[in-house]
């Protein structure tokens, strides 16, 4: 488990630096700060209207921040416009699935390859194969390696959670946001995408929004508690749900 240093910027990927955004007078986030760690696995946690959502928006460009900074990799990406930080390796997944349902699941992975497979289009037959081998090893590990030929539509609501995050780790991102990646899910599912996830946090850093605590306690390196905008608490799933204030403002409830 990753134990680094909560002091933001050092040894860190991504450091969130006295952040703070204000919507009609509302402080929805307030002074954050936070840092995770390369190949770190941060879960988020908290009540309804802590700010987590938020601070994924901000940190993917989608929410512009009032005041404070957002570090990536040295670079600021409150200055940066959207698709500028999905170039910069910040790839996001949102709490409802967007897949391309009346595409088969191969043609999704198809359409989500990074640009640079573009200056192959006049190799057609050898950009295929090469495609095709990318994308079969992405579908095995993403649990759809059966369901390749299939309409996206057809999916399960817990498969199409995992060909949007196999969309993702097409564009191979340094750090993936989830945002309740298991919300809707069967409990075997769950289980998959814990496995997933473990899987996958071995070679990028991730910040996943969770609310099941069971799973929470499966995939987790370090935990961090918002209340009201603010960093509640921070450290281990056991330490933070031995903190009297998490179990009285969340954990309770």
């Amino acid at each position: 488990m990753s134990m680094q240093a909560d002091r933001p910027g050092e040894g860190a990927i991504l450091s969130v630096e006295d952040l703070t955004v204000v919507f009609d007078g509302f402080k929805a986030v307030d002074g954050l700060s936070l840092s995770v760690a390369r190949d770190e696995l941060r879960v988020i946690i908290g009540p309804n209207g802590a700010g987590k959502t938020t601070l994924l928006d901000m940190i993917c460009g989608k929410t512009r921040p009032t005041s404070g900074r957002v570090m990536f990799q040295g670079r600021d990406l409150s200055r940066m416009a959207e698709h500028q930080i999905v170039r910069a390796g910040v790839g996001r997944k949102f709490q409802t699935p967007s897949v391309y349902e009346d595409l088969t699941v191969l043609e999704n992975f198809e359409i989500s390859l990074p640009r640079e497979y573009g200056v192959m289009r006049s190799l057609r037959f050898r950009r295929t194969a090469a495609v095709r081998e990318r994308i079969a090893a992405m579908a095995q590990q993403v649990f759809l390696a059966e369901r390749l030929a299939e309409k996206a539509g057809r999916l399960s609501h817990g498969q199409k959670q995992w060909l949007e995050i196999g969309m993702l780790l097409m564009q191979e991102p340094r750090l993936l946001l989830l945002d309740e990646p298991v919300a809707g899910m069967s409990p075997r599912e769950r289980e998959q995408t814990a496995e997933l996830l473990a899987r996958i946090a071995r070679g990028k850093s991730m910040v996943v929004i969770e609310h099941d605590m069971d799973f929470v306690k499966r995939i987790a390196h370090k935990v961090t508690v918002l209340h009201q905008g603010r960093l509640l608490s921070e450290g281990t799933v056991h330490e933070v749900q031995a903190d009297p204030r998490v179990r009285d403002v969340y954990l309770g409830h």
